[in-house]
């Protein structure tokens, strides 16, 4: 029985200094140190001996035991330097190399100008306010006195997803709700995408954006919204812009108007760019209609107010020169890189 412990220990440590991988290591020790194993098969047999070869018998075992533990853990250890050693090789970094540029990203010409649209309101002592996307009928139509029925709907090409559940076609929805929830004075912009069902071309897309604005307060007249849009064109367009107003009509503003602005490449003489006229249109104005006030419980004796809307794109597109709609969303890096 000793000849046979001083074999297996001799054929572990040969077998464990040839194992190659980890898992080698784990057979070995199974097969040997194992409740199968071999040195467990020899312990099994020592009740055959006298009881002077048992304690000799015993602590053999344990030493060819301890022997082979230890000849596991070191060539363990050995795999362990020699795969990190491998590792550290294959992922040698060279310092002298030169770097890799990677190109930095740009915002796009929509936030660009968006982010100066804000800050312009924002110095006037405007909010920022959001809304829901997905919106109820109510919001979007019966709720700006646009009822069931009402031919404005028909020029609005709207998304339905049911019969009260639309994407929104303007974000006026956001000023409604901000009516509903806060009490006058209110002053907020409501930036956002909105949804028509329009067929794509160089001026349509059935997504785009829009910024609409509301003021409510005691005693606010048609003068302070004149005098609100003049400031905002003047500073997002120079000093030196020129301004209209020319009467219109939309359901939830009494009286309405369109504001326009002096064409910048021909200062009002007429040419391409504003298709004669020496004007170009930007947004669409007004007082908030009494009953829109009403249904949003706001006092229309007790309080007044104006809003305003205009689309994001159609301000981008005069700001830089952009002829197509199309460019915005295509995402084409020739003509994102130029700003």
């Amino acid at each position: 029985m000793k000849e046979a412990l001083q074999s297996i220990r001799q054929q572990a440590e040969e077998l464990l200094h040839a194992a190659q991988d980890m898992k080698e290591i784990d057979a070995l020790r199974v097969r040997f140190l194992g409740k199968k194993g071999e040195l467990t098969a020899i312990l099994k047999q020592m009740g055959k001996l006298s009881a002077e070869e048992r304690p000799v018998i015993g602590q053999l075992a344990n030493d060819v035991r301890a022997k082979i533990e230890g000849a596991i853990a070191a060539r363990n250890e050995e795999l362990k330097a020699s795969q990190l050693d491998r590792q550290l090789e294959s992922e040698k970094l060279d310092v002298t190399m030169p770097g890799k540029r990677h190109p930095l990203g740009k915002k796009h010409p929509l936030t660009l100008v968006l982010d100066e649209v804000k800050e312009i309101f924002l110095g006037m002592g405007f909010d920022v306010a959001q809304g829901p996307e997905v919106e109820l009928d109510y919001y979007n139509f019966e709720a700006l006195n646009i009822p069931k029925n009402h031919p404005a709907r028909d020029t609005q090409d709207t998304f339905y997803i049911d019969e009260n559940t639309v994407l929104r076609t303007q974000t006026s929805p956001v000023q409604v709700r901000v009516m509903e929830k806060q009490k006058p004075p209110i002053r907020v912009i409501a930036p956002g995408r909105v949804y028509r069902s329009d067929a794509v071309d160089a001026t349509h897309s059935p997504l785009f954006h829009q910024i609409e604005g509301l003021v409510v307060d005691k005693d606010v007249t048609m003068a302070d919204l004149k005098g609100t849009l003049e400031v905002f064109v003047k500073r997002l367009y120079g000093e030196d812009s020129v301004v209209r107003f020319r009467p219109h009509h939309f359901p939830f503003t009494e009286p309405s108007a369109e504001l326009d602005v002096q064409c910048f490449a021909c200062h009002g003489e007429g040419c391409r760019l504003c298709k004669g006229e020496g004007w170009i249109e930007l947004l669409g104005c007004g007082m908030v209609h009494p009953k829109v006030l009403s249904i949003c419980g706001i006092d229309p004796e007790e309080y007044s107010g104006f809003a305003f809307g205009m689309g994001l794109e159609r301000i981008v597109m005069r700001r830089f020169g952009i002829d197509d709609l199309r460019l915005f969303y295509e995402n084409d890096l020739r003509f994102l890189n130029q700003f």
